[in-house]
């Protein structure tokens, strides 16, 4: 699922590099980035999910607590650096 979203979101960006290329205007590829910025960021949220339910899980079944929290709360701080 997240490798499909990738591969569009390298298809949308090959896209704006040719509008670029062929001189589109200025309002249609800058609709374009903000397509492809919104989808950056639904892909951020969904990769930070999976984190959750399978690495966060996994650490506390595992009894890493300290550990997984640490990580959790590192990868909280670069998703929100997003924005």
């Amino acid at each position: 699922m997240l490798t499909l979203r990738l591969n569009k979101l390298i298809g949308q960006l090959n896209g704006i590099k040719k509008m670029i290329e062929d001189g589109a205007a200025c309002e249609d590829v800058l609709t374009q980035m903000n397509a492809v910025n919104g989808a950056l960021h639904k892909l951020s949220f969904l990769m930070l999910e999976a984190h959750v339910r399978h690495c966060v899980r996994e650490g506390m079944e595992n009894g890493q607590a300290d550990e997984t929290i640490e990580s959790l709360a590192e990868a909280i701080e670069s998703f929100s650096k997003m924005a």
